[in-house]
């Protein structure tokens, strides 16, 4: 049978009014984006400079004028070891204060900052290390890491084109590094605020998500501080229900698995009189990986979230390391009657889709994405570029469904595989 390739060009309403215009890829671009990601920083940080930018329950908290500064003392020590634009940085370390101050330092020293999740095992950790031929490598798996220190630097000569993030993907033994400019990362943020409304009088966002994920750090730090926020983050459960109860966070964002946990915990906690009607956004980030094995939650996870967080509105997001990790969204409006693991979302910001496959024109085949958060290849493999690109599109290997309203859902012989991954 032939591989028919089939688009679907955005139209709805809401995906116009953020300023995009079509290249002459065919890529929807958005028309205003500052050159580069440190610029959008360096703006937010003399506009909120006051704000806590980011905290860590039982741990350090700092104000924006505080993180920048220590950011670029980094940068600055970084620049004494010989690092300089274009060099790559291996950030592996937990996630907390220490690691959003390193992924800084290594954006305003000019350098590529290379995200190593903490949990990798040793082996594939120095496999991504090696694979990104690092410069330079902040932190490791123990404890006590010392950061580069010298005179304050940051370097302002990014441009959109520039690679901006090396970040890996996960769910396989040997992760493929993922090449991400600034207009992918300032595209996916432009994307994330608009699409969630994010509000810039003072949010306060309780990040679960790993920041050396895609879904972490390009959909939830990076966002957060575009609009003046505050990241939260929690090293165990005790620290998120601690969080919860004292630090005034409106925001959860966190993966199903993780939501399971945290709504085992608060169970109790609530009869005991923990309030939670603070909480006005949750966002539910479910990428390929996450959705494969899927957590043992009872119920559904949408109506759990409703009874312990009666007050917010949620939205599920799904996306790739490859599309910055987002592309498709759903909120708790758009798809209530319709609340299996089916329903994958909506594309927005400047994503559009297409289908793959001999049944691409009735609505089913493999999903293929573009748009301005969409990388346009893999570090240093041809051979994986050329067998997941057909031109600007990204070819994300989901069988899916898209219906006559857009929404896009997994197919169900896919869904009985997963069921079956389940039990």
């Amino acid at each position: 049978m032939s591989q028919l390739l089939v688009e679907y060009p955005l139209s709805s309403p809401q995906v116009w009014d953020v300023p995009l215009a079509r290249g002459a890829d065919g890529v929807l671009r958005y028309g205003n984006l500052t050159p580069a990601l440190t610029e959008l920083l360096d703006l937010r940080i003399h506009t909120f400079a006051a704000r806590e930018a980011v905290v860590e329950v039982g741990g350090p908290r700092l104000t924006y004028r505080e993180l920048w500064h220590s950011a670029s003392r980094i940068a600055g020590g970084l620049q004494e070891h010989g690092i300089g634009y274009g060099d790559r940085i291996a950030i592996h370390m937990p996630s907390g204060v220490r690691w959003v101050q390193a992924f800084l330092g290594a954006l305003l020293s000019g350098a590529v900052p290379v995200l190593v999740p903490d949990g990798l095992s040793s082996p594939v950790a120095e496999r991504v290390i090696t694979n990104s031929h690092a410069d330079f490598v902040l932190g490791s798996q123990g404890a006590g890491i010392e950061l580069p220190d010298g005179a304050a630097y940051i370097d302002d000569g990014a441009a959109l084109a520039d690679l901006a993030l090396l970040c890996y993907t996960s769910g396989a033994a040997t992760p493929k590094g993922v090449e991400l400019t600034n207009e992918n990362l300032l595209s996916a943020v432009r994307s994330v605020v608009a699409a969630q409304d994010l509000p810039s009088d003072g949010l306060r966002n309780l990040v679960l998500l790993p920041l050396a994920h895609a879904s972490g750090c390009v959909d939830q730090l990076l966002p957060t501080f575009a609009v003046g926020g505050t990241v939260v983050l929690a090293r165990d459960i005790c620290g998120m229900v601690e969080a919860i109860a004292a630090e005034q966070v409106d925001m959860l964002a966190a993966t199903p698995r993780i939501f399971a946990r945290l709504l085992c915990e608060l169970a109790e906690l609530r009869a005991d009189g923990l309030r939670t009607e603070g909480i006005v956004r949750i966002s539910t980030a479910g990428h390929r990986a996450e959705r494969a094995a899927p957590p043992a939650v009872s119920g559904d996870l949408a109506v759990e979230l409703r009874e312990v967080f009666p007050a917010a509105r949620q939205w599920s997001v799904w996306g790739a390391t490859e599309t910055s990790g987002i592309g498709l969204a759903v909120d708790d409006g758009e798809a209530a009657a319709d609340r299996s693991d089916a329903v994958l979302g909506f594309p927005f910001g400047g994503m559009e889709l297409a289908l793959l496959g001999p049944q691409a024109m009735a609505g089913n085949g493999e999903l293929l994405c573009r748009g301005p958060n969409v990388t346009s290849r893999y570090w240093n493999d041809p051979a994986a570029t050329a067998q997941r690109f057909t031109g600007a599109w990204f070819h994300t290997g989901d069988q899916v469904t898209i219906g006559a309203d857009g929404l896009v859902r997994r197919r169900s012989s896919d869904l009985g595989s997963l069921q079956h991954a389940r039990a």
